[in-house]
């Protein structure tokens, strides 16, 4: 078979990255993402977000490159639905705006889903990079099973390294939920969702860049980020279940009524967490956090080694 014929036999792919007023950002990830060496036919779709008057977009002068606006729910759910709705590629890549592609990054998870072929979604190992300090987070496992996803988080399986397989996204698996308080912890939930159907094709291999950034975690609104927790217990009561993902969840609860300084609430998730878990140490920095310690300054020891709460 000759190169054209072998490049018209690979999947097609759109890759969608979701924008708002971060234009010097969205160049270097559409810059990667344009750079792949997969010799399918990828396309890039940016969707912007809550489009502001002075909201500046790029142009990239290339015609695999579209720019649309979020018509779904605000937030980084409703616009990564935008993108998986307006194409037809088979293969469908999430990216965020602030984070960079290696360039065999799809070709790598294309050839990984091929050797599976009822696998509905695939991610990659990462690399984390807090202000200069770079981590690389593996999983350790060239498949990840639901019961990998029930105690752990595994924030090494990131969504911009999620590739899926469009069909399912529009069927079985479903879109990503627009009713996830503030559209945290949808990424979550979509592992889980797709793992309970066939095991997550992983490639384990620091293939995504990751920018974390005191911007893009210190100013999150806590009482969102408890919501979104609550919200993930309800929809998935199979974490409370296991008891080291139980404390895992009550502990990032207690952190965040912590940083919020509400002790007392606090102090009632801690010991819940340790109930479940006497070793999760969430419930220990969230007691560290509501004795008075800046849950600020907690966040950015633990991001500057690759962590999180």
């Amino acid at each position: 078979m000759v190169a054209d014929e072998k490049a018209a036999a690979l999947p097609s792919i759109a890759a969608v990255i979701p924008t708002r007023n971060r234009p010097q950002l969205l160049v270097r990830a559409v810059e990667a993402a344009l750079a792949q060496d997969y010799t399918g036919a990828l396309s890039v779709i940016i969707v912007v977000d809550q489009r502001e008057p002075d909201t500046v977009v790029p142009d990239f002068d290339d015609p695999r490159v579209s720019v649309i606006d979020n018509s779904r729910t605000p937030g980084l759910s409703g616009a990564r639905n935008t993108g998986i709705t307006s194409t037809d590629a088979e293969l469908v890549a999430f990216c965020d705006d602030d984070d960079v592609w290696a360039p065999d990054k799809l070709s790598s998870q294309v050839a990984a889903m091929a050797d599976h072929p009822g696998s509905v979604m695939s991610s990659t190992a990462i690399e984390v990079d807090f202000d200069g300090a770079r981590n690389v987070r593996l999983a350790g496992t060239n498949l990840v099973t639901h019961d990998h996803l029930l105690p752990s988080r595994m924030s090494m399986v990131h969504s911009s390294t999620f590739l899926f397989r469009r069909a399912a996204l529009l069927g079985e698996l479903g879109l990503v939920d627009e009713h996830v308080p503030g559209s945290q912890n949808e990424d979550w939930d979509l592992c889980l969702r797709a793992s309970a159907i066939a095991p997550i094709v992983n490639v384990d291999r620091p293939l995504v860049r990751v920018q974390w950034t005191a911007r893009s975690y210190f100013n999150r609104e806590w009482d969102t980020k408890i919501s979104s927790l609550k919200w993930m217990l309800e929809q998935h009561p199979d974490i409370a279940t296991n008891p080291v993902g139980a404390a895992r969840v009550y502990g990032q609860i207690a952190f965040g009524y912590a940083a919020q300084k509400q002790r007392r609430t606090a102090l009632q998730w801690a010991r819940r967490s340790i109930r479940s878990r006497w070793r999760e140490p969430r419930a220990y920095l969230a007691l560290v956090a509501a004795a008075g310690v800046s849950g600020d300054f907690i966040l950015q020891t633990l991001h500057k080694r690759g962590r999180g709460i």
